[in-house]
């Protein structure tokens, strides 16, 4: 029974919670932890670079495809079953990763898991709003966030653990205990909720399939194919785009659709789902771009990268309790504002890092970026399903997941592709100044003696370290400027009704 329903506590509310919380943390950390790992795979599977990449591709494509559906799979046959069934699903995939002996193995157990585990985080989100009436569901979704945002903090931290001091295997046999214990707690105390035999538009599917799956390969291999001047990159790009429109035209004219587009027309829902596409590239792109830049540039461990990470966590956490206490007694619109420009002010101190910062002012910018993005992230979910009926929930959480996927992939391979060519023109433009006619360079340490190759040598590898610095620093500009870029559009998101009495009476 939906919270909203009927304003009812359901039995076993703090089960639910923890069971829900559970398979959500398992399924998002799992995006990351494998990252680190990567060497270690690519060694022991007989890969090599460009084929090991296709670890992460599987599973993201996978996943990708398979959110959209969750909605129809929720209705079909009952949100607890299909809940037991992808944690089932996603746990022993796990399992098989860990077992894979070959590179084809590999994939092919990344890609079930990517498609178990997909419908997790939409899964979770509907469970916890019909699990409070909606005068809480700023607590519910501040739970919910903890989870989506410190997985991937979490993920690189205990992968890199896991593979130094186990291997790489366990990367994904730390799921078994997760796993059981997420399917023992949601089988207790997820009701199962309404079935609907609803029919399904196999071509919708099939056409928004196509056109995510396309972009999403785009995105993952454009860098290391050369973008557009790759034929690979080319087709999937037409492919995205032709998908797309025959998809939005067979949208409005079906009778009944896959995704049923009047759910866009609740401006809150509109204005938060694209919303939540900026939050996605600014959350994952970020943290795509720390961790190589603490590894590469100051020449920290994992296991420091991870430590020095952790903070930006705390913050989080902080920021979502608290707002989770204040939604519902205050407008939610001044405190996304609030929290985006405290990310823009964090994202500008960013913007002055160089390969000499010092570990305390990495960790207190972590810390304040946390704080805004959690400031961000919960009333801007609250807000997205606070006019929609409940009835649909599941789509809509499938939409509001995907939309954040899609960004956070375009957010990176924006920021990764920008990185990698503002480091060659840096490059260039501070070796036009190196000369031993020049005044300046005439007191060089005699390692960079540009008499000797491997003077030169020397020199050019500071060059390189310095302009990859400058690109670093251009990247955290380009994020702050999409942040401050996203501030009008607070002015389309409308302040919900307040609760009906009867609702608020029944918590009391």
């Amino acid at each position: 029974m939906s919270g909203d329903a009927s304003g009812a506590v359901p039995p076993r509310r703090g089960l639910i919670v923890a069971s829900v919380m559970l398979a959500t943390i398992m399924q998002v950390i799992d995006t990351t932890i494998a990252n680190v790992a990567l060497p270690h795979m690519q060694g022991s599977l007989g890969a090599t670079q460009d084929q090991i990449s296709w670890v992460l591709t599987s599973y993201i494509v996978a996943a990708a495809i398979m959110t959209p559906p969750t909605g129809w799979l929720a209705d079909r046959f009952g949100r607890r079953r299909l809940f037991l069934v992808a944690v089932a699903g996603f746990t022993a995939a796990s399992m098989l990763c860990g077992l894979a002996g070959s590179l084809d193995q590999m994939v092919a157990f990344r890609l079930l898991q990517g498609a178990f585990g997909a419908a997790l985080v939409p899964l979770s989100q509907a469970t916890l709003l019909d699990s409070y009436p909606r005068e809480r569901h700023g607590s519910a979704m501040a739970l919910w966030g903890v989870g989506i945002m410190i997985g991937p903090i979490l993920g690189p931290t205990l992968g890199g653990y896991l593979t130094e001091t186990y291997s790489w295997h366990w990367v994904f046999f730390i799921n078994l205990p997760l796993g059981l214990l997420a399917m023992a707690g949601i089988r207790a105390s997820v009701p199962e909720g309404r079935m609907e035999r609803r029919g399904f538009d196999l071509f919708g599917f099939a056409l928004l399939s196509l056109a995510v799956g396309a972009l999403q390969m785009l995105l993952d291999r454009g860098e290391q194919q050369g973008w557009f001047q790759s034929t690979e990159i080319a087709v999937e790009a037409g492919l995205a785009v032709l998908a797309l429109y025959m998809f939005l035209v067979h949208s409005f004219t079906a009778r009944r659709p896959f995704v049923d587009l009047a759910m866009f027309r609740d401006r809150n829902f509109a204005v938060c789902t694209l919303f939540i596409f900026v939050v996605g590239i600014v959350l994952f792109s970020t943290l795509a771009l720390l961790p190589p830049f603490l590894q590469t540039l100051m020449d920290y461990p994992v296991i420091t990268v991870g430590l020095v990470l952790a903070p930006r966590g705390v913050g989080t956490m902080i920021s979502m309790m608290v707002v989770g206490r204040l939604l519902g007694r205050v407008d939610a619109r001044p405190i996304i504002v609030t929290g985006l420009l405290i990310t823009a002010v964090s994202l500008w101190q960013m913007g002055g890092f160089t390969p000499e910062v010092a570990m305390g002012t990495i960790i207190s910018t972590g810390f304040v970026q946390g704080i805004g993005l959690g400031l961000i992230f919960v009333p801007l979910s609250t807000l997205a399903f606070s006019t929609l009926p409940p009835a649909r929930r599941p789509d809509a959480t499938s939409l509001f997941s995907l939309s954040r996927n899609i960004g956070s992939s375009i957010g990176i391979s924006v920021v990764i592709s920008y990185l990698t060519r503002n480091a060659q023109i840096g490059h260039a433009v501070l070796a036009e100044q190196v000369s031993p006619y020049r005044q300046a360079l005439a007191d060089l340490p005699r390692a960079w003696d540009l008499t000797t190759v491997q003077g030169i040598a020397a020199l050019n590898a500071e060059v390189t370290r310095q302009a990859l610095a400058i690109a670093y620093v251009d990247d955290f500009r380009l994020m702050m400027v999409v942040v401050l870029l996203a501030i009008p559009l607070i002015a389309f998101i409308r302040r919900p009704a307040a609760a009906p009495p009867a609702a608020a009476a029944a918590m009391e």
